[in-house]
């Protein structure tokens, strides 16, 4: 294998530059190259020493050269920092759902709704006073996780998967959660929506407060506003309990009858300034964004979770990802021609050029203060938090948001060149840590 400039190619951007519709297997080479090389060194360095910290492992990588040695299974031991017997937990059930074979692909597309989802998530859909309702079964469990290869982090997880089950509903549902705490420790489910009612804020303060160990409850939330949220857990200490993988994402499709009769409440201008061909164009859009309409077939839709993991709980994070897996959507072995090896889970998103993309993007970050998302070649409109349909940044190639910030990115790559595009975030460190992905355009 040819030697590369790590630093270089991570910051290069994989352009075609052929005039044919097929990428050179060399840039291929090159990619696969640079995810496996930091993916190497990130495990090498975390599986050496369970006490190794984040400057430790940066500068790790900076080190010329690494050997592709067999990784044996590393483990973020749950007691590192946090004691068992602590006065803050009981005990419960424990791996559930180890083995659960979480998919980092598959989970970019996993909308449950009722109708549709994961068959982890129990669910059902029905008409109760006239409301649409959306039922959900959420069981919070202490499990397992791979974070990178050799190296598996013990979490608290709702239906034992992390990020959380997405959530998906239309604007003025009602979202019925049945909530479970199978783990060690009380835990609650605090919604990012318009909650009317102070019993259902999932906080310890509020309603039944935190559930322990066997416990149960039913929320219930209107769905609104329309947009992207987040959900996670508010049990003390609070930056424990979401950095442990208990939070995910709500989406609230807008109602494009709602957004007719009401268009100032999707738009940035004033009133006065709303003309009737700007309300057809977000009604149109509102449709774009609904589930149940036709329109909503034409656009490829994912959900990213940027999250963090803090291997030796000291504080800081030593793995980040988007969707958990480090470098997932990363380059592994494939024949340079869009066909990947049988079985691989390490591979960029593949997606079609002609169809409008479309992230929902949330930070659940904990121990750093922003996180960012940042697309190579390419430029997008984006709308914070998702409750407008005009957007809120227009023709941007990078954006920040704090922890439980969340938007929608919109792409169209109709006029580009097939092949390798990079995003990831633009901090450096994160990208080097896992935080680094790849589109296949074809």
């Amino acid at each position: 294998m040819r030697q590369i400039n790590v630093v270089g190619l991570l910051t290069a951007e994989y352009e075609n530059p052929q005039q044919d519709e097929t990428m050179p297997s060399i840039e291929y080479d090159s990619a696969a190259t640079v995810t496996e090389t930091l993916e190497t060194r990130l495990a090498e360095s975390l599986g050496g020493d369970p006490s190794v910290g984040r400057r430790s492992v940066l500068g790790a990588l900076g080190v010329a050269g690494s050997a592709a040695v067999g990784l044996g299974g590393t483990r973020a031991n749950a007691s590192a920092g946090h004691d068992d017997e602590d006065k803050h937990g009981n005990f419960g059930a424990v791996d559930e759902y180890r083995d659960l074979n979480f998919d980092p692909h598959e989970f970019l597309t996993a909308f449950n709704t009722g109708t549709d989802g994961q068959d982890t998530v129990p669910q059902d859909v029905y008409q109760e006073d006239g409301r649409t309702v959306r039922e959900f079964e959420l069981t919070a469990v202490d499990t397992t996780i791979t974070i990178a290869p050799g190296l598996e982090f013990e979490a608290w997880a709702f239906n034992g998967q992390v990020p959380g089950p997405t959530i998906r509903a239309v604007e003025g549902d009602l979202i019925r959660i049945k909530f479970e705490n199978r783990g060690r420790h009380a835990h609650t489910i605090h919604p990012h929506l318009k909650n009317l009612n102070p019993e259902m804020d999932g906080i310890p303060q509020n309603g039944p407060g935190v559930l322990e160990t066997d416990e149960s409850f039913t929320y219930e939330w209107i769905a609104q506003p329309a947009g992207v949220h987040f959900y996670h857990c508010h049990s003390l200490p609070l930056k424990e309990h979401v950095h442990r993988g208990l939070y995910g994402t709500f989406i609230v499709d807008p109602d494009p009858e709602r957004v007719r009769d009401n268009p100032s409440d999707y738009v940035t201008d004033h009133p006065s300034q709303i003309t009737d061909a700007m309300v057809e164009d977000v009604v149109d859009e509102a449709k774009t964004r609904n589930h149940e309409y036709a329109e909503n077939d034409a656009i490829n839709e994912m959900v990213m979770v940027m999250n963090s993991f803090d291997t030796n709980f000291d504080g800081e994070n030593e793995v980040y990802a988007a969707n958990t897996r480090a470098f997932a959507y990363g380059v592994g072995e494939t024949d340079a021609n869009g066909n990947w090896k049988p079985g691989e889970t390490k591979r960029p998103i593949q997606i079609d050029k002609n169809e409008r993309q479309r992230v929902y993007l949330v930070n659940a970050t904990e121990f750093d203060f922003i996180n960012s998302f940042h697309t190579h070649s390419q430029f997008f409109d984006y709308y914070d938090h998702g409750t407008t349909l005009m957007p809120t940044s227009k023709t941007v190639d990078t954006i920040i948001q704090t922890q439980a910030q969340r938007g929608i990115v919109e792409l169209d790559y109709a006029d580009h060149q097939s092949g390798l595009y990079m995003f990831h975030a633009h901090q450096s460190e994160f990208a080097e840590l896992g935080w680094m992905s790849f589109f296949e355009v074809v």
